[in-house]
């Protein structure tokens, strides 16, 4: 049981009790306090005294008693006073929390379940026992969205993510390691990626307007299944890797709008090395300068229409062409043609593919 959320929930019930109020735990100590002077002090005997009364112990000004019950493992929540108020009072706090911490144990559980079903580290066969045993929803429509922060930040990211949810039942957040963040999103029936990336574009800039810190988002696939979640994982993790090679400058992919970037990722590097060498013959790529190479970029963004293009470069459309020539005369492919332009245009993601030797997973 997390200390800051008992200390959060009494620093709440503060103001509507006039008497110090806390929590101590197991060995006796003061874990969550309204005075937060107290917070380390030790209450010797107390747990003892429970274990021979009955829910109520009145013991040095203070009236105790337990949150569940006075079992070894439980928490004790305490009053200050020794009349019927301080009594009532403690039963109260001792009732919220004990709730409280039912709750949260509950959705600690189901999070580490789902963090085994991401990671592939439960059996399929497993998977719908356990989902059953914690009551987890097996068949409900969800998503796999992994947030990367690009650096380390003051404020845990796993905390940042935690409090854009706006639905902290049904979605819960992983934490995976210290940089990526796994959210597990239930939605509508019949939900588009379309309407998925808009929210982790939403997740995006609220992260940069109001923590300050970039992210980079991955999307898996929806999936109708819990034992499609980690089917859903590794696409959120591919879309971040590919995203992170061939688009650079977007912070949001999906792994159904990767296109062909995704079976590049896929193919062997020897493949690829291959294909590069049949493509640029004798070094032809090479001899491209920056300039050229801006030329067939902006080419390509503007569809192969030559006019457009001169007109972004600012340069006459003869000039255009006299390029396109030099391009054709070095490397043999007329960007003009469109089945030689889409093998120019592969043959460029595959040696930027090659360069960045991303991590496979």
């Amino acid at each position: 049981m997390s200390n800051r959320l008992f200390q959060r929930v009494i620093h709440q019930m503060k103001d509507a009790v006039d008497r110090v109020i806390g929590v101590i735990d197991e060995n006796g100590q003061i874990i969550a306090c309204s005075e937060l002077s107290k917070i380390g002090e030790i209450r010797q005997g107390i747990r003892e005294e429970l274990t021979y009364a009955s829910e109520i112990v009145v013991s040095g000004g203070y009236t105790y008693h337990p949150i569940g019950s006075a079992s070894k493992d439980e928490y004790i929540a305490f009053t200050e006073g020794e009349d019927k108020t301080a009594e009532r009072t403690a039963m109260l706090i001792a009732i919220s929390l004990s709730n409280i911490k039912r709750l949260y144990d509950e959705k600690y559980d189901k999070s580490s379940f789902l963090k085994n079903v991401l990671l592939d580290n439960i059996l399929p066969s497993d998977i719908y026992v356990k989902s059953k045993e914690l009551s987890f929803p097996a068949d409900e429509v969800r998503v796999v969205m992994i947030v990367r922060f690009s650096r380390r930040t003051e404020m845990l990211p796993y905390d940042m993510v935690q409090s854009l949810l706006p639905d902290r039942v049904k979605d819960y957040v992983i934490n995976i390691n210290e940089r990526d963040i796994a959210v597990v999103k239930e939605v509508p029936a019949g939900t588009e990626i379309r309407e998925v990336e808009d929210e982790a574009r939403n997740f995006s800039d609220t992260i940069k307007s109001e923590f300050f810190s970039s992210v980079s988002i991955g999307i898996g696939t929806v999936v109708d299944s819990i034992k499609d979640l980690a089917r859903s994982y590794k696409e959120a993790q591919i879309a971040l890797e590919v995203g992170k090679v061939f688009d650079s400058e977007k912070s949001i992919n999906s792994y159904e709008n990767l296109g062909i970037g995704r079976l590049i990722y896929q193919l062997p590097t020897t493949l690829c090395e291959m294909f590069l060498n049949e493509v640029f013959r004798n070094g032809s790529f090479e001899s491209l300068d920056r300039e050229t190479l801006n030329t067939i970029q902006v080419f390509f963004e503007n569809n192969l229409n030559v006019s457009e293009t001169s007109r972004k470069l600012f340069v006459h459309r003869n000039t255009l062409v006299y390029r396109l020539e030099k391009i054709r005369k070095l490397t043999g492919l007329d960007l003009r043609e469109f089945d030689h332009a889409i093998t120019f245009k592969v043959a460029l993601m595959v040696k930027r593919y090659l360069e960045s030797k991303p991590v496979k997973y």
